[in-house]
């Protein structure tokens, strides 16, 4: 499993938190995701030999959240 944090723009509302958790967690080869919604940050686990992170980060973007930078460990 592989780990990434994706930096977003300030998240305005706790309801976007639940959105870009759903959307993660209901993508093929995600384990875990976690919204740290004071930091607009997003914490992944996710298998890479199923998904990439661009593919999440672009996955974020389509429900509306520009994500602004990927660091993958």
């Amino acid at each position: 499993m592989a780990n990434a944090v994706l930096q977003l723009e300030a998240l305005s509302c706790p309801s976007c938190m639940n959105k870009i958790e759903t959307a993660l967690e209901n993508s093929e080869g995600v384990q875990f995701s976690k919204v740290l919604f004071n930091a607009g940050k997003v914490k992944v686990v996710f298998d890479r030999s199923v998904v990439d992170v661009k593919d999440l980060a672009e996955k974020i973007e389509e429900i509306g959240f520009p994500v602004l930078n990927i660091v993958e460990s």
